[in-house]
C-alpha cells in the first residue's frame, strides 16, 4: 500500500468531522501495513481543545499496541500539524508523518517551522509534505467558505430579528 491509499484514509475520516460541523481533519496511523488507528478532528463536539485527529488517532494507536512508543508508525493526516500535535508526535515518537495540505497559520512540519526535525529534541520524524495537497487542502477551503457563508446568514436573520423586535416594540 501507499501513501495515496493512507491518505485517501484520512480523507474520509476529514468527512465525518465535516459531517459534526467539525474543522475537516482526519488522521490514520499506520505500522507494517495495517490501520492502528483513524481519528478526526472532536474540539467542538467534545468542548476540548486538544481533540485534534492527530491526538486523538495517537491516542488510540498507544491503546491499541498497550504502549506510548509508537516507534515503527506513520501517521497520515490531511493538514501539516500545529505546535501541540507536533510535540505529540515527538513524545510518541512516531517514526514518520505524511501530511497533505499545508498549513501557513500553525504549521510545524515545515511551514512555519519544523518542529520534526529539529535536531534539538531527542527525537526527529521523517516527513513526507504535499500528498494529495489538492484534494486535502480542497476540503477545508470549501468548509471554510461554506461556514463563512453560513455566519452572514446567522448575522443577517439576528439583525433582522432584532428589526423585527424593536418594530414590535415601537408600535406599542
Amino acid at each position: 500500500m501507499n501513501d495515496e491509499y493512507y491518505m485517501k484514509l484520512a480523507l474520509e475520516e476529514a468527512d465525518k468531522a465535516w459531517g459534526l460541523q467539525e474543522v475537516p481533519i482526519g488522521a490514520v496511523i499506520e505500522l507494517d501495513g495495517q490501520v492502528i488507528a483513524r481519528a478526526h478532528n472532536l474540539r467542538e463536539t467534545d468542548q476540548n481543545a486538544v481533540a485534534h485527529a492527530e491526538l486523538l488517532a495517537i491516542s488510540m494507536a498507544c491503546e491499541s499496541l498497550g504502549t506510548w512508543r509508537l516507534e515503527d508508525t506513520t501517521l497520515y493526516v490531511t493538514l501539516e500539524p500545529c505546535p501541540m500535535c507536533a510535540g505529540a508526535i515527538l513524545q510518541s515518537r512516531i517514526k514518520r508523518v505524511v501530511f497533505g495540505a499545508f498549513d501557513p497559520k500553525a504549521g510545524c512540519a515545515g511551514t512555519f517551522m519544523n518542529l520534526l526535525q529539529d535536531e534539538r529534541f531527542n527525537h526527529q520524524s521523517e516527513l513526507t509534505a504535499g500528498v494529495m495537497e489538492k484534494e486535502c487542502s480542497e476540503i477545508l477551503t470549501v468548509f471554510f467558505r461554506q461556514l463563512r457563508t453560513r455566519k452572514k446568514e446567522e448575522k443577517r436573520r439576528s439583525k433582522l430579528k432584532a428589526l423585527d423586535e424593536f418594530q414590535a416594540f415601537d408600535s406599542d
